[in-house]
């Protein structure tokens, strides 16, 4: 059974990814590409880390009215990415034809509320609620859209997966027990995180930024 570590190769350096890639490759379960790396080096940039062997988490994070995400995701078919990402904020009808538009083999998950946020942050966008509440409320709209799973905070994932018990659950914002926490604010070590029912766990710059990324990956993993 693969590592359910994917680790954030989130860089617009090509080489600088693939080098990371190959280095912890055999103590990860896949690779997550973002938003820096797909803009700096394209389709031709996934399929070139696809090379490698691993599964490919594209992490694009698509939210636009329903017909541009389902032909988004059609361009994006060829790729055949294990994991892709939209925001659930672009509502059912969105959901509903990004999945239908997806390769069959391909896990859409929806990101409920980014790691980055509070409730403070939620506040100020008119979102009533704290983050808990705003998790629950979007994973049963993305269960009922009839996508494969959320995105979702190590602190809220026990709750959606109340919700949905066969839903697949993304964890990011994931740290160390000694690590910093950076940008996140809502964050959880790896370990309570698996225990708390995530699938996969999403881990960047603790392996990433350090200075020997497969000992950092052996040392997470060894944790779970």
């Amino acid at each position: 059974m693969r590592s359910p570590i994917f680790v954030a190769i989130d860089t617009p350096d090509f080489e600088r990814a693939r080098s990371i890639a190959t280095r912890v490759r055999n103590h990860v379960g896949g690779i997550k590409l973002g938003l820096e790396f797909f803009c700096a080096n394209g389709r031709q940039g996934v399929r070139d880390m696809f090379e490698l062997g691993l599964p490919i988490f594209l992490d694009l994070k698509l939210h636009d009215i329903p017909n541009t995400v389902g032909k988004a995701i059609q361009a994006l078919r060829p790729l055949e990415p294990a994991i892709l990402t939209v925001h659930v904020g672009g509502g059912r009808a969105m959901m509903e034809d990004a999945k239908a538009a997806a390769p069959a083999g391909t896990r859409v998950v929806g990101v409920t509320v980014l790691t980055s946020l509070d409730g403070e942050d939620l506040g100020a966008m008119g979102v009533a609620g704290d983050p808990h509440r705003q998790v629950e409320r979007l994973t049963a709209l993305a269960c009922e859209a009839g996508l494969d799973g959320v995105v979702c905070s190590g602190a809220e994932v026990a709750a959606a997966k109340k919700i949905w018990p066969e839903g697949f659950f993304v964890v990011p914002g994931v740290r160390p027990a000694e690590g910093p926490a950076g940008d996140q604010k809502r964050v959880v070590t790896p370990r309570a995180a698996l225990d708390a029912g995530a699938s996969i766990l999403v881990v960047g710059r603790p392996i990433t930024q350090a200075a020997d990324p497969d000992r950092a990956a052996r040392a997470i993993e060894a944790t779970l």
